[in-house]
């Protein structure tokens, strides 16, 4: 389960960060603040009773900023993770975690509703493995607010992508699978 930490671990860095993605990446990358936690589940139960112990593991590491929950042998049809995604959210209503963490996905196979797979857009969310991001909602909103036009940031990634295109993205995602 190493290379799997491995590989993820390099699509956060070569994509992520390396494509400013997510502008608050590079900071928590160095720090160590980044948890990367590979799930062995093969079904919606296990994986998320592994997410609520990812959860608990905030509760009481401060040092953890956030965590990427990887699970490389389930869900991997795109369609059967949006429903685990949406059992991720429900999850953290019903623990009391809302408004604390909040899930972020990602998946190799990502498409946004109002695209196809041939759209390069698609790509700020594709990763090497089906993944749930737990993120601290608290820590979001204080680096948001010293970020001028946060909520252009997803369109800026929409245009990056598009502008590279589609078949720069795969060979990106590629390189990341070979390592």
């Amino acid at each position: 389960m190493q290379k799997v930490i491995d590989q993820t671990r390099l699509w956060v860095e070569k994509v992520v960060v390396g494509f400013n993605f997510c502008p608050f990446a590079y900071r928590e990358i160095e720090k160590g603040a980044v948890r990367y936690v590979v799930s062995e589940g093969l079904d919606a139960e296990s994986i998320l009773t592994d997410l609520l112990m990812e959860m608990e593991h905030l509760d009481v590491n401060e040092d953890t900023e956030t965590i990427l929950l990887i699970f490389p042998l389930a869900f991997n049809d795109f369609e059967d993770y949006l429903d685990l995604t949406d059992l991720a959210e429900a999850l953290v209503y019903d623990q009391g975690y809302e408004g604390v963490y909040q899930v972020a996905s990602f998946h190799p196979d990502y498409r946004f509703a109002d695209s196809d797979d041939e759209d390069a857009a698609n790509y700020t969310n594709r990763s090497p493995y089906p993944m749930l991001h737990l993120l601290r909602e608290a820590s979001l909103e204080r680096v948001l607010e010293h970020h001028l036009n946060p909520e252009l940031i997803p369109e800026r990634n929409v245009e990056f992508a598009r502008e590279k295109g589609l078949a720069y993205m795969q060979v990106i995602l590629e390189s990341v699978m070979k390592g």
